[in-house]
This record gives C-alpha cells, structure tokens and sequence, in this order.
C-alpha cells in the first residue's frame, strides 16, 4: 500500500515541504532556521496577497515579545538564501510601513515526500535494479569472484585462457572501484534538521559545552557575561553564579562535573583560571595559573592551558605546572583526541591573525598543521571530537563566511574515504564553536546573522541614539573640515565615503581586501587605512578621495596598524605587530623613510594630538594610557585604565577612550592640562559589535562619542546529522 501524499509548493528552482520542513533549489537542501523556515512558509502560503507586520510576528513567533529588527533580519536572511541580487524580480517585495508580500508564482503540488535522498548510478545492464548502492556493487562483485571466473575459464582453450584471466582481474578491480566509490558516496555525512535551542538572540562568546541534559554557555546579559545554562532541547536560558562578573566559558571536565572560566576584561591578555562545580560546591581558582585558552586533558587529571603561543599542563590543584610545547602564533582552544593520544589547537598567525589548526602527540612532540594547503588561505578554528573518537568537527571560513565541516577519524580499507573535511552547513548565517552531543546524533553550534546600527551619545537624554540612519559601519573618521566622512561596512570590511549628509557615497576598497582604522589626511585629499588580503598580513594604504587603485605604502612582510596623520600631512604614526611584540614607528611620506618612535616598543594604537605635540598610545602589557611629548622626548602615564580606541577631542585638549574598569564598560575623558579623568557615558547596558579587535568607539565632528550597537542575532542551533 502506498504511503498518503504530501502537499508541497513550488515557484522557480524552489520546493518546499512542510511536512519535512526542508527547501530544495534544483534538488539541493538549502540551510535554513526553523524561524527562517516558518517566515518563508508563512509568505508562500498567502503568496500575493499582503502580510502586515504583526500578523508575520504572530505566526512565526507565537506568543512571543519580538522586536520588529528580528523579522526584518530573517526576511534579509531570506532574500540572500533565495538570491535576491537585485538582477532580477524579487521574490519577496517590501510594503512600505505594512508588511510584506511573496510576489512569486507559487504552485501548490500533490507528491511524494522532497526531502533529499542520496542517488547511485544506475546498475550496469544485466543487473537487478535495487535500492541503495552499496547492495548494487555487492551483487556486482558477487558476480565476479574468482571461483566463477575459474570455473568459466576451465571451459576456454588454452591459448585464451591467460587473456581471459586478465580480463576477469581488471574486472574484479573496476567492481571494487566501483564499490569503494559508492559505499564512499553512501557514508558522506550531512546534516537532517536544524533545532533552534536558544532564541533570545543575545551575544554568545567562547565555548559551547553540554554534559547531554544541558547545554553550558557565555552570552551577554546587561552589558556584562554571564555564564549560562539551558535545556539541550531548547528553553530558556538560566544564568550560573560565577565568582566574577564577565566569565567566559572555556571547557567542561570529562565527567562533567565542572566548568573552565576566565574573567573577560575586554582584552586579550592572559587571566586566572577558575574551576566552577556544576553540581554544587564553591568555585575555586587553578593556583596561580595565568591563560586565555584551557582545556581537560582526555582522563581529567590535568588541565592543559595556552599562554600566547605556548601549551601547559597543570594538575587540578594547579600544582606541578609544566611546558608541552611552543609555536610560533598565538594558541586558542585546545582539545584532546577521546583516547588521550593526540591534541588539537588553534595557532592564529603573528602576522595575519588568520587562524589554522594544528595537531601534536600526547607528550607535545612533532606539532604540525592538521589540514596543509587544505584552504588557502587558511581559516579554521574551534574543533571538537565526538566522544567516540570517530569524527573532528571544526569551523571554517571561506569568502567571509563561517560554516561547520567534519573530519572522519577512522583507520582501515575506508580510511580514504575520511580523508578530506566535508562541509555540514552551507550559509547563510555564520556557524560557530561546534561540540558533539554526548551521543554524538547532534553538534550544537553558534548561529549568527551579523548586523550593527551606529549610536551617537546624546548628552542632554544620556542616551544612544541611532546615527546616520543606522549604518552598519564602523571606524568614522571626519575630514578636518567636517564636511566628509569615511567608514568600514561591518561585517563586509569594504571602506567608503560619503558626505556627511549621506550623499556622494563612494566605495574605496573592494573584496577581497579587507579595510579598517582609515583617517583623513589634513588637507582632506587622501586617506590612510590598514588594509589585508586573505592570509597576508595588514598593511598601511593610501587612496584618493575621489577613489582609484590603493597604494601600499611599505614593502615588508610584516603587520602594520593604526596609521595616524601628522598635523602638517608629511608623516604617518603606525604600529608593527611581530610575535610577543608592538612598536610605534613613523614613516616620512617625502623620503619614504620609517623611524621607531623613541620608547615607542612594546606599545601600540597611536593618535597623533592636533597640534602636534603628542602621540597617546597603548602599551602592550599594563592597564595605562600614556603619552609621549615630542618636546622633551618622554613617556608618561596620562591615566590609570583598561584603555582601548584612545581617540583626541577635535580641539586636542581630551583624549576619550573606552574603559573596562570602574562600574563596568564605560566610555571616560582625560583632560590633557591636569590629567583629570572625567566619565562621560556608560557602555554597561549596550549590546556592542565585537570582532578580534574589540568594540569600535569614535567621536563625531561635535565630540560626541560614537560606537556600533550590535543587532545582529546569536543563538544555539543543534544540527542533527548523519553519515549515511
């Protein structure tokens, strides 16, 4: 008896089943959120007739208090997803101040089940047809066993007999291709369905761990990371009491009995380690262990922690520490093999801060890269294995976009067949921080749909407010006559212009390179930028205001950032990254001539002031914001801080800067006359766009303090999966 029909829509190359929850574009499965998924349903089924606003909110999140920022992203998800390009006629039109309408033909189709079937080829001529490949090629290669080729030989005269056997061993060996080819294509792993756990959108950092009930995580909570719980199912989100405010996650124990945190101070120094019991008991700190990155090692014993580009152990008590191995980069998120006998990390480039992973023995000998030349350039991070060893799951970003892929792990006559990653997610939201279920049937990961409104600090309400309409852009900058403005598109990178009203915009940079920190030169003609190719190291760039090819300035291979104008437009001040080091340096634009800055080492971010007498910087390993007075050619501490984006007042008498200490994020002021420090806005309860390099914080033409709110949304996703 056949099974019932099913009831699906088709417009374009699309197919949508309900029943299944799956979209296919000319037979393919397109990634898509259970959200995402209702909204396009929802659409489809009214096609041509007008959805208000409200009515989509209601439907797609019963129930629930949404923002309408959350139906406008998941209609812009859908847009891309369905490649809406602008080259030809939308599929879902925007009215104005209403709603929405799906404007494409849409048709209603009575049929069997579209959810994606993996196919063979078709069996050779002579061969039943049967379901599944794999029983095809058995049958095939029944056929072809020795015995019976022995047997038909014996009735061959001889003189034909050898030509006959060799036959039949080419034969024999094109049926084991065969077979080896399709088993190879039945185990391909892919994922089945998408389950949304988490779905208040807020910010999530670090690792994602589970002791299989529960789902263990950081996300931000009023201003602030908090350290949080949830069903592995989905739920609400219930917060864990760390013994510090700002705790990011980094591993759970073996036995999952305890949590790995650090303290967030908004940077990326090394902090104290802390073990935080689950299941009761009081925190406790790892001895006098300083890391950004930890890990349990496979039998919990001990715990192997990353200080900038090196690998420890420490026994749980944090006693007995000892050194595993170094490279040359800095290491984030080790992880041991399930039978203790391998590590896996990520080292991230001293010079272009692009992150690869890299694998080494039990006792830290013979580190290596894990995929050489697999991704050029590379961009993988964050693996994890299952607990049965079998597979490596890991992000990978290419053409800007973050996706999961997994490494088989097993060994034998197959082994081939695990050789190369296979790619799990497919866009269009970023995946990040994979971890295996406990049983291994799902990978909980990190789903983002990157966004930023910029904010400008009203003085008068004490409140941010939307700035130049909202433009996702970070890194301001304003000519000196205030008339032009640059700024870098988050999260594309591309660098623009415009006037400050918005008009005459024109775009400067263009992918694949990657902009950022750009700053007017003083007559307002050119503009310097730090600029990267993928797996090059940032360097320092000019380009016209009326656009044209960027010239590089400096031929070295090495990383430059932070160029600053000198006041007469002659010099730029810059800052070179190398492995453990910074150092400020000027380069004379007329004799094409670099010079350090005298004590300029071991520091970083440099602001030339406007008149020319001072530089303010950062140094690499304090918590002060200094300055350096050409005229007596000495450093001296401007304010005791947690100092980032210093930035001069357009008179020069302040310089602000973003602060971590005090009563949380904040943005402050210091007088250049007295040295007073003055608070000027709290950044506690903002949501702020962070990327390697922090949150972004400017000033406007009247001072007022800029930043990049972040509206983009962040929530947990189990990806159910299988390998056949």
């Amino acid at each position: 008896m056949n099974s019932p029909a099913n009831h699906f829509y088709e417009f374009g190359p699309f197919r949508i089943d309900p029943a299944e929850r799956v979209v296919l574009r000319d037979s393919q499965p397109l990634t898509l959120t259970p959200k995402a998924f209702d909204l396009l349903l929802a659409l489809v089924e009214r096609s041509g007739h007008v959805l208000e606003k409200e009515e989509l909110m209601d439907a797609v999140w019963p129930g629930a208090a949404v923002e309408e920022s959350n139906l406008t992203h998941h209609i812009s998800v859908l847009r891309k997803t369905l490649g809406e390009n602008g080259g030809g006629r939308p599929f879902i039109e925007t009215i104005p101040r209403r709603g929405y309408r799906f404007v494409a033909g849409v048709k209603g189709v009575e049929g069997e089940s579209v959810a994606p079937i993996v196919t063979v080829p078709p069996p050779s001529p002579g061969l039943s047809e049967v379901e599944g490949g794999a029983e095809v090629a058995d049958d095939f290669a029944a056929a072809l066993l020795p015995s019976k080729i022995a047997s038909l030989s014996s009735r061959i005269k001889p003189h034909r007999r050898r030509v006959f056997l060799a036959c039949g061993i080419f034969i024999i060996a094109a049926a084991f291709t065969i077979y080896f080819s399709l088993w190879s294509r039945w185990q391909t792993p892919r994922v089945t369905r998408f389950t949304q756990v988490t779905s208040n959108g807020r910010l999530k950092r670090d690792a994602v761990v589970t002791d299989g009930s529960r789902v263990y995580l950081s996300e931000q909570l009023g201003g602030q990371m908090v350290l949080a719980q949830v069903s592995s199912a989905s739920g609400e989100t219930l917060p864990i009491l760390p013994p510090f405010p700002n705790a990011n996650l980094l591993a759970i124990s073996p036995d999952r009995s305890k949590l790995l945190i650090r303290r967030d101070e908004g940077s990326a120094q090394e902090e104290p380690l802390w073990v935080v019991p689950v299941t009761g008991g009081s925190p406790y700190r790892l001895g006098d262990v300083l890391a950004h990155a930890a890990t349990w090692t496979a039998n919990g014993e001990w715990i192997t922690y990353a200080n900038r580009g090196e690998l420890f152990q420490v026994m749980n008590d944090g006693s007995g520490s000892r050194k595993l191995l170094g490279v040359t980069g800095r290491i984030d998120w080790p992880r041991w093999s399930p039978d203790g006998n391998r590590l896996r990390f990520t080292v991230r480039d001293a010079k272009t801060l692009s992150p690869k992973l890299w694998e080494a023995a039990a006792d830290g000998a013979n580190p290596h890269p894990l995929l050489p030349d697999w991704n050029k350039p590379e961009g993988e991070c964050c693996g994890n294995w299952s607990n049965d060893g079998k597979y490596f799951v890991f992000e990978s970003v290419r053409n800007r976009v973050s996706d999961i892929w997994v490494l088989g792990e097993e060994s034998g006559l197959f082994a081939r067949a695990r050789s190369k990653p296979v790619q799990l997610t497919f866009g269009p939201m970023n995946f990040h921080a994979p971890v295996p279920s406990d049983d291994g049937s799902r990978i909980f990961v990190i789903g983002e749909q990157q966004r930023g409104e910029l904010i400008r600090y009203d003085a008068n309400t004490r409140q941010f407010v939307s700035y130049l309409s909202g433009l996702s852009a970070e890194g301001l900058n304003f000519s000196a006559d205030g008339e032009w403005i640059s700024y870098v598109t988050y999260p594309e990178g591309d660098l623009w212009r415009s006037k400050v009203d918005g008009s005459e915009r024109l775009q400067l940079s263009f992918p694949p390179q990657r902009a950022r920190n750009a700053r007017w030169s003083p007559d307002g003609k050119r503009i310097a930028f730090q600029s990267q190719l993928p797996g090059k190291p940032w360097k320092i760039h000019l380009v016209s205001r009326d656009g044209g090819n960027p010239q590089q300035l400096m031929t070295e291979e090495r990383e430059e950032s932070n160029p600053g104008w000198s006041p007469d437009g002659n010099s730029l001040v810059f800052d070179i990254r190398a492995p453990g080091m910074r150092a400020i340096y000027l380069l004379d634009l007329r004799k094409n001539q670099v010079s350090p800055l005298p004590g300029g080492m071991k520091m970083f971010s440099p602001r030339w002031s406007p008149d020319g007498r001072y530089i303010v910087a950062l140094p690499l390993d304090s918590r002060k914001l200094m300055l350096f007075d050409f005229t007596t050619q000495e450093w001296e501490v401007l304010a005791q801080a947690l100092a980032s984006y210093p930035t001069w007042s357009r008179d020069g008498k302040y310089v602000y800067f973003t602060d971590q200490f005090g009563n949380g994020p904040g943005i402050k002021r210091v007088r250049i006359a007295d040295r007073e420090v003055e608070w000027v806005a709290s950044l506690k309860e903002l949501r702020l766009v962070q990327t390697y390099f922090g949150s972004w914080f400017g000033l406007a033409p009247d001072d007022a303090p800029l930043a990049l709110r972040d509206v983009g949304i962040q929530d947990i996703y189990a990806l159910n999966w299988q390998d056949r």
